[in-house]
C-alpha cells in the first residue's frame, strides 16, 4: 500500500529530475531567474520603459522639440484630467481652461487662473490627429490622446513651453539609444581583444593587457572635457549623438575584455578545444564556435549590467554640459533644467523626469543582478 501511495509522487519527481538534467542552459537560467521577484519586477518595468520610449511619438500628444511647444503655457504646472468636480461628473475625463498673466506684484512670474465653468471644460479624446512622425519610413500623425481645445500637459511645460511629458518619453528613447550603441561598440571590442589575448597568451596577451590597463587608467572627466572642447559648435545634434556614443563605447570595453580573457585562458587547454585544433580548425573558428559559446550566459549578463552605466555616463555628461545638448531630448539634457534654485522653489514638476531616470537605472540593476545569479550554476548552493 505504501509503495502505491508514493508511486505518483516518485514518478513526478523523476520527471522533474529528467527535465532538469535535459534542460538547456537557457532554460535553467530562465527557471532560476523567475524565482527572483525583484528581477522579474525590474524586467517588467524595463520592458514598459523601453516600449514607451520606442513608441513615444504615438504615446505622447505633441512634438517633443521646439516645434511642439505651447507659447501660451510656458513654465506651466501639470494638468491632471478628472472625471468629477463641483459641476458634476462626466464619462469623459476633462481639464479646465486657464488664463495666465504676469504682473509687477508677482515679480513678473506667471499667475495662472483656472476657469471652472462647464463651458470651460476641455475634454480628453483618444486617437487624435496631431504632429506627424515616422516609423520604418511610413508617416503617421495619430496620437494616443489629446484635448478638443488647446493642449493638455500631464507633466507641465518647461521655460520654452515644451511638453515635459512628451520630452520625458522621447528622452528615454534617446538615452537608451546612446547606451545601446555604446554597449555594442564596447562588446565587440571586448570580444576581439579579450578573445585574442586569452587564446594566444604569451607576448600577445601581455601587449593587449598593457593597452587594456592604459585605457582603464585614463581619467574620464578630463577626457570628456577635452573632447567637449574638441567638438565644434557647428556639429549637428545627430553628429554629437553618435560621437558621444562612440566615445562611451571606446572607453567601456576593458572590464568585459578582462573577463573574456580570463575565461579563455582557463578553457583553451580543454579537450574539446584540442580536438578542434587537431581537426584543423583555425583560431578564429575555435574562439567563435567553441570558446565564446561556453561563456555566452556571462557575456549576456555583463551586457545587461553595462547598460545602466552607459546611461549614467551619458546622463552625467549631458548634466555637466559635456554631452548632448538641446534640441536633443535625453535624460541628461532634461536633468540640466533642475540645477537652479528657481526650479526647486517654483517649478517642482521639472523633477518628474528624474523619477523615470531612477526607475530605468534601478530596473537595469535588478535585472542584471537577477541574470548574474541565474547564470551562476552554484547560486542555489550558496543560499
Amino acid at each position: 500500500m505504501t509503495d502505491q501511495t508514493n508511486s505518483p509522487t516518485t514518478a513526478s519527481d523523476q520527471k522533474l529530475k529528467e527535465a532538469y538534467f535535459t534542460a538547456s542552459q537557457r532554460q535553467l537560467i530562465w527557471q532560476r531567474f523567475k524565482k527572483n521577484k525583484s528581477a522579474l519586477i525590474g524586467a517588467w518595468v524595463l520592458i514598459i520603459l523601453i516600449l514607451s520610449g520606442i513608441f513615444a511619438p504615438f504615446l505622447t500628444p505633441y512634438d517633443a522639440t521646439i516645434a511642439g511647444r505651447d507659447k501660451e503655457y510656458m513654465n506651466g504646472a501639470p494638468e491632471i484630467p478628472q472625471f468629477c468636480d463641483d459641476n458634476g461628473c462626466s464619462a469623459r475625463p476633462f481639464i479646465y481652461t486657464t488664463e495666465r498673466t504676469r504682473s509687477i506684484e508677482t515679480n513678473f512670474r506667471w499667475v495662472t487662473e483656472v476657469k471652472t465653468g462647464l463651458e470651460d471644460r476641455r475634454y480628453v479624446h483618444f486617437f487624435v490627429e496631431g504632429s506627424s512622425y515616422k516609423y520604418f519610413g511610413i508617416t503617421f500623425n495619430t496620437h494616443l490622446f489629446g484635448v478638443d481645445k488647446g493642449q493638455v500637459h500631464l507633466f507641465g511645460t518647461d521655460s520654452t513651453g515644451k511638453d515635459i511629458f512628451s520630452r520625458t518619453f522621447s528622452a528615454i528613447n534617446t538615452s537608451m539609444a546612446v547606451g545601446t550603441i555604446g554597449v555594442f561598440i564596447a562588446f565587440f571590442m571586448a570580444l576581439i581583444i579579450g578573445g585574442v589575448a586569452g587564446y594566444y597568451g604569451g607576448w600577445i596577451d601581455s601587449t593587449l593587457q598593457m593597452i587594456t590597463d592604459t585605457v582603464r587608467t585614463i581619467p574620464s572627466i578630463p577626457l570628456f572635457m577635452a573632447l567637449a572642447a574638441f567638438i565644434p559648435d557647428t556639429w549637428s545634434a545627430e553628429s554629437r549623438f553618435f560621437f558621444i556614443s562612440m566615445v562611451l563605447g571606446l572607453i567601456g570595453w576593458p572590464t568585459l575584455a578582462r573577463r573574456i580573457r580570463t575565461h579563455l585562458l582557463t578553457e583553451r587547454n580543454q579537450e574539446y578545444v584540442l580536438a578542434a585544433q587537431l581537426c584543423g580548425a583555425k583560431a578564429g573558428h575555435v574562439i567563435r564556435r567553441h570558446l565564446l559559446p561556453s561563456f555566452t550566459s556571462y557575456i549576456i549578463v555583463d551586457l545587461v549590467i553595462s547598460f545602466p552605466y552607459m546611461v549614467l555616463s551619458e546622463t552625467a555628461l549631458s548634466f555637466i554640459g559635456l554631452g548632448l545638448k538641446d534640441p536633443v531630448n535625453s535624460l541628461g539634457v532634461m536633468l540640466q533644467n533642475v540645477t537652479s534654485a528657481d526650479v526647486l522653489l517654483n517649478y517642482q514638476w521639472y523633477f518628474i523626469p528624474v523619477i523615470f531616470f531612477i526607475a530605468l537605472v534601478l530596473a537595469f540593476v535588478f535585472v542584471g543582478d537577477g541574470l548574474r545569479d541565474a547564470a551562476d550554476p552554484y547560486s542555489d548552493s550558496k543560499k
